[in-house]
């Protein structure tokens, strides 16, 4: 739920703190007054693209940020810690500033952020339902997203698109093979052999540097040896040995030490001396036992190291990157259809066809189911906006070629009155209708929302008087589920809502600023009859405005 929302220098803003509650809330005000700066900053705030002339006139950048609650969201706090970007507990920070070149940065609790993480961030908060959100309508693609969302099949839309592209790609390959047949199969056998003579080889990864490690201690093993001894001799076996000169010295000191305590400081050391050098030796022993001359051995090396330095020479590489170019030939070969050719690339394809169709029909499966209740849910609202006896259907038509959105077209319908067949949305509704569908729409849709706070931006235009209080108690109802703001001109809607803010406009001597102010009492009256009777407001419009509020 959205807390808190602070701007400053932005648009006509030079600073503003508001905070804000569940339920339903509106913003009103004359228009220009700047209602809209809150969602333009919003936006912002969520990911959108940032332009130079959002910063105030004569001011060096423009600072917004919004505080959320996240108690109940587990999926997004899950993906703020894979981000590294926590905060408090169930708390969220957002926080966006734009320069006077257009430059912004972006940060998530504090921390640097991209615009992708805002984006996937805001996902989760915030829906904001524009005012031009109808005109989207009329495009096919925005009622399938519609549906899909309804649905809950907004993945396995993506997952839809995902096997389509991976069939093409794959019929493409099939296609190049067919056009460049001859080619092909020269180059995949030469792969083949190439394959087979490295494979025969059973190169391990790392196993060079193993082999290049073993041959030279082997190599230098007599070498070894001889030194392994004489530092034997030396340290320990010999006569004299350093190790009994130190023991015969460390015994004669201690004995003096007890004359003389100062010194002690030096038998200790030499104590210390005596316990590495017994590591030492000990330590040499094992080394000493373990290398070996081992003929037979190094042989056996040389000839496999032979044999993989003249493969690597033969193919113009290192002997360590051998390993890594047999994976390259292999993936080459499988491109070309393994060692079955065409017949491989077509048994690709029809796997692929195979994989497309079966997610696809599982996602046209749950449109036809959702088409049905979306179609009804949204016909009961339209009725109750003045649209008596009308009909809102979803057609599912199935498509001649399959395609990346699935095997049907997805067309919204509508009968503007019981007589009246249904026909495409487009072909049908008034520009009053069409406003009033969408809203019906979104009402509809935003109910089934996962995010906790929905924005509605000035989409009850075209609609007045007993349709106007219908919409403000379908938001209101809304407000039950979800935090809801609305920016709105209509009084009645006004009145349904849970808490007001009025936009204003201030002269000052530099400037037109903005201004917000929460309502309550005697204000919200005033400004609920402002908003009934225009510049001259009467007792008459006030007593009327008092009893829209009460009526709620």
């Amino acid at each position: 739920m959205l807390l808190s929302l602070h701007l400053r220098d932005f648009v006509i803003v030079d600073e503003l703190e508001l905070a804000f509650a569940g339920g339903f809330t509106v913003l009103t005000g004359e228009t220009g007054a700047g209602k809209s700066i809150l969602i333009d900053a919003l936006s912002l705030l969520l990911g959108a693209r940032a332009e130079a002339g959002v910063v105030r006139h004569g001011a060096e950048k423009a600072d917004l940020s919004a505080a959320f609650d996240l108690t109940g969201r587990g999926e997004l706090l899950q993906r703020l810690h894979e981000y590294d970007l926590e905060g408090d507990e169930n708390s969220l920070l957002l926080r966006r500033t734009i320069d006077a070149g257009g430059r912004s940065r972006a940060f998530v609790n504090g921390q640097p952020a991209t615009l992708a993480q805002l984006k996937e961030v805001g996902e989760y908060l915030v829906d904001i339902h524009g005012q031009h959100a109808h005109q989207s309508l009329m495009r096919s693609e925005a009622q399938r997203n519609l549906l899909d969302a309804y649905a809950g099949q907004t993945e396995q839309a993506g997952s839809v698109r995902q096997a389509f592209t991976l069939w093409k790609k794959a019929e493409e390959k099939l296609l190049s093979a067919s056009k460049h047949a001859g080619e092909f199969a020269v180059e995949r056998e030469r792969l083949q052999w190439q394959i087979e003579e490295i494979a025969t080889l059973k190169i391990l990864p790392g196993e060079w540097q193993d082999l290049q490690n073993e041959h030279s201690r082997l190599n230098h093993a007599a070498s070894l040896i001889e030194g392994g001894q004489s530092a034997l001799e030396a340290l320990a076996d010999g006569e004299p040995n350093v190790q009994s000169l130190l023991a015969v010295v460390h015994s004669r000191l201690a004995d003096l030490a007890g004359v003389d305590p100062a010194l002690a400081e030096t038998v200790e050391l030499l104590g210390a001396v005596d316990a590495n050098l017994s590591e030492a030796v000990h330590a040499l022993r094992h080394y000493a036992e373990r290398v070996e001359l081992d003929p037979a051995r190094l042989a056996e090396l040389e000839r496999r190291m032979d044999d993989i330095y003249r493969l690597a020479r033969k193919y113009r590489i290192e002997p360590e990157q051998l390993a890594d170019k047999l994976a390259a030939w292999q993936a080459r070969l499988d491109e070309l259809g393994g060692g079955e050719g065409l017949e491989g690339l077509e048994a690709s394809a029809r796997q692929a066809e195979q994989a497309y169709r079966r997610v696809a029909e599982q996602l046209g499966k749950a449109r036809r189911l959702s088409a049905g209740k979306l179609g009804k849910a949204v016909s009961i609202e339209m009725q109750s906006m003045a649209m008596a006896g009308s009909r809102f259907e979803i057609a599912l038509q199935a498509v001649e070629t399959p395609a990346a959105f699935g095997l049907e077209q997805v067309e919204f319908q509508v009968a503007p009155h019981a007589s009246a067949p249904v026909r495409s949305l487009a072909k049908v509704a008034s520009g009053g209708e069409l406003s009033r569908i969408s809203l019906a729409l979104q009402v509809v849709t935003s109910q089934v929302a996962e995010v906790p706070t929905l924005i509605f931006d000035e989409v009850d235009v075209g609609i007045g008087g007993r349709v106007a209080e219908i919409v403000g108690k379908l938001l209101k109802k809304l407000g039950e589920r979800h935090q809801v703001l609305c920016i709105t001109h209509l009084p009645q809607v006004a009145a349904s809502a849970d808490h007001q803010f009025q936009v204003s406009k201030q002269q000052t001597r530099d400037a037109v600023l903005s201004r917000i102010a929460q309502l309550d009492g005697a204000a919200r009256i005033e400004e609920i009859a402002r908003m009934l009777g225009g510049v001259d407001i009467t007792d008459t419009t006030r007593r009327h405005a008092a009893e829209l509020l009460g009526a709620e």
